[in-house]
């Protein structure tokens, strides 16, 4: 993944980090300016590095923080952890093509798994200086210390469904009223980049994948009582971020406002599994789990792609 070659074609954005990158080699200017730590991190490698090895330091700031993640919260099963963030359907395309976006979720996640509240606001103001569009799930997190019942964010979640069936574009329209020009155009330009993700209408096969985990998540904290703090947070900021992508279902490439949701979904679905036994012969029932999880990643990534 990190000796990959630089192609534009098969990897997306990756070929505008490696223009960007020579551009500074030459004394240019960056695209990035508002997403300042990178632009930064950037600018320092453009220097002392080649754009390969440029990429291959990326790969190591986006993996390790999620082992650093998994270790803390699961010890000596951080492994099972790791796997899933691994085969998740949105693994290879956030290390390869969103760059930043992969990054600064990485972080992010690392930053949930710290106790000390001012380590955790340090992390997640470095990831909003990787990409501003942290700021959402950085919302969602200062929520939670402020209301922290689930059940509540359940219902919220539910409700955003038929209120962006029946006015989506108004959705659109008022966060991109908070957002910069450039992340406001993901919202009201329409599918300008031909993307088969966004722009389809209500996208019912990602709101039911989406709503795989949080049946999951429903089922060990309602019917199993599953009472863990640092997991009632961890599934509070899933529901609100993916509320707020499925009231901008419809958007430009609504598929980058989907991550800031999934990048943490295989967390919510093996961290029951992992921290507590509930259910009768539950090893073998996370690894079922975890290859039908697979099997979607394989399915969107290699059969259908």
């Amino acid at each position: 993944m990190g000796f990959r070659p630089i192609s534009g074609v098969y990897f997306g954005d990756m070929a505008t980090y490696a223009n960007t990158f020579e551009r500074y080699q030459t004394g240019g200017t960056s695209m990035f300016r508002k997403d300042v730590v990178f632009d930064f991190f950037l600018e320092v490698c453009s220097k002392i590095m080649s754009v390969q090895l440029f990429f291959l330091v990326c790969i190591l700031f986006y993996v390790l923080p999620l082992w650093g993640a998994c270790e803390k919260w699961f010890k000596e099963y951080a492994f099972y952890a790791f796997l899933a963030l691994l085969i998740s359907f949105s693994f290879w395309a956030y290390g390869t093509n969103g760059i930043r976006n992969g990054i600064a979720t990485s972080i992010f996640l690392y930053a949930l798994s710290k106790e000390k509240l001012h380590y955790k606001l340090a992390l997640v103001l470095l990831a909003i200086g990787i990409h501003n569009s942290l700021i959402i799930p950085a919302t969602a997190l200062g929520l939670t210390y402020f209301y922290k019942n689930p059940k509540t964010y359940f219902y919220g979640w539910l409700l955003c469904i038929p209120l962006s069936l029946v006015s989506g574009g108004f959705w659109e329209s008022l966060f991109a009223g908070f957002m910069s020009d450039d992340r406001a155009s993901y919202l009201t330009d329409g599918n300008i980049n031909d993307d088969a993700f966004s722009s389809t209408g209500f996208r019912w096969d990602f709101v039911l994948y989406s709503a795989s985990a949080i049946y999951g998540a429903s089922f060990f904290i309602f019917k199993k009582n599953f009472t863990d703090a640092k997991y009632n947070r961890l599934v509070s900021i899933y529901l609100t971020t993916n509320a707020f992508w499925i009231l901008v279902i419809r958007a430009n490439f609504s598929n980058r406002f989907a991550y800031l949701s999934w990048f943490l979904m295989a967390i919510i679905i093996v961290y029951p599994f992992l921290t507590k036994i509930q259910i009768k012969k539950q090893h073998k029932v996370l690894g079922i789990v975890l290859v039908a999880y697979f099997g979607f990643s394989f399915l969107m990534n290699v059969i259908l792609a």
